[in-house]
């Protein structure tokens, strides 16, 4: 017989803005819902809206048969999973890891190795949305793993995302879809910025330039999406500069291994790092576009004022 929902028990290691967003979701579809991170506040957050907050990933694994790994990069997956206190030295045989970190696909092919020799089925989920599908749960997976992984795995997968794109029954496969994905995506975001500021320097209007790009064929997802955080100058980290200096680097190093030729990811990477040079790391992953500020003088538009909360007597 099926577990209902309400019944099934659901880790989520990592509440960061993805992560965050899809605990919350599978707390609103009736999941009870375990999760750590690292950050005290975090786990409070998660507590208030009804989660189960757990101080290590192996005390959270003991409660749970499906762990989703939504952290940022290889190395953590691999602290929360096999580090001191990781997830794997109390998950029951059987149970099931969804791995959506983006990771280089060796690093995805190997973990899944580890976690069948310690008994644990894999599925290698890398994710696409941004925090606002994670919240809703319209997130897409690009997922491959073993059709025993994906039935045990099914009514969690279809809670948080509105694709699952299964692309094969081995770790790695997921994984090389999301690199592409992230040359894609990183290039997009890089154009972005550098037409709109280029059409700052040349005395457009930003706004009307963003209305008339984005109904025209030079438009793109990425141009709609981070032009307005450029527009309403706050560049409050959604998916930070960081996280494409990680990702194109991944994509180049494979590009490398295969001997293959990317410029236009080279020439993306080298922008996200000298942002991140920059110190701006932290930032949004538009503010890419404060290079170009930096380089040529232009005037990017400022912070909009936000009106002053008015508070009742008591």
């Amino acid at each position: 017989m099926a577990i209902s929902a309400r019944k099934a028990s659901v880790g989520v290691i990592g509440l960061g803005s993805m992560g965050m967003g899809v605990a919350r979701t599978l707390i609103k579809k009736g999941f009870r819902t375990h999760a750590f991170d690292i950050r005290a506040s975090a786990r409070n957050a998660f507590a208030k809206a009804g989660g189960v907050a757990h101080r290590s990933p192996a005390e959270l694994a003991a409660q749970c048969n499906i762990v989703i790994v939504l952290v940022v990069n290889a190395a953590q997956t691999n602290e929360v999973l096999f580090g001191k206190h990781g997830a794997v030295a109390t998950l029951k045989p059987g149970s099931v890891v969804i791995a959506s970190a983006t990771v280089a696909p060796e690093f995805a092919i190997d973990l899944g190795e580890r976690l069948d020799d310690a008994g644990v089925l894999m599925i290698d989920a890398p994710v696409s949305g941004g925090a606002a599908r994670a919240a809703t749960g319209e997130l897409s997976i690009m997922a491959s793993g073993t059709p025993s992984a994906f039935r045990k795995a099914k009514r969690v997968l279809d809670a948080i995302a509105v694709k699952v794109y299964r692309l094969g029954d081995e770790a790695g496969t997921g994984s090389k879809v999301k690199m592409i994905n992230q040359l894609l995506a990183g290039v997009h975001i890089a154009s972005a910025c550098e037409g709109i500021a280029l059409g700052i320097r040349s005395g457009a209007d930003p706004k009307v330039l963003y209305e008339v790009i984005s109904n025209s064929a030079g438009s793109s997802w990425m141009f709609q999406n981070r032009v307005p955080h450029i527009l309403d100058g706050d560049y409050t980290p959604l998916s930070a500069v960081s996280i494409f200096v990680k990702d194109l680097g991944i994509v180049l190093d494979s590009a490398n291994k295969m001997q293959f030729p990317a410029p236009l990811t080279a020439a993306a990477h080298q922008l996200y790092l000298a942002a991140a040079g920059s110190g701006l790391a932290g930032e949004d992953d538009s503010a890419v576009v404060k290079v170009y500020q930096q380089l040529s003088g232009i005037e990017l538009p400022k912070p909009r004022k936000k009106k002053p909360v008015k508070r009742k007597r008591t």
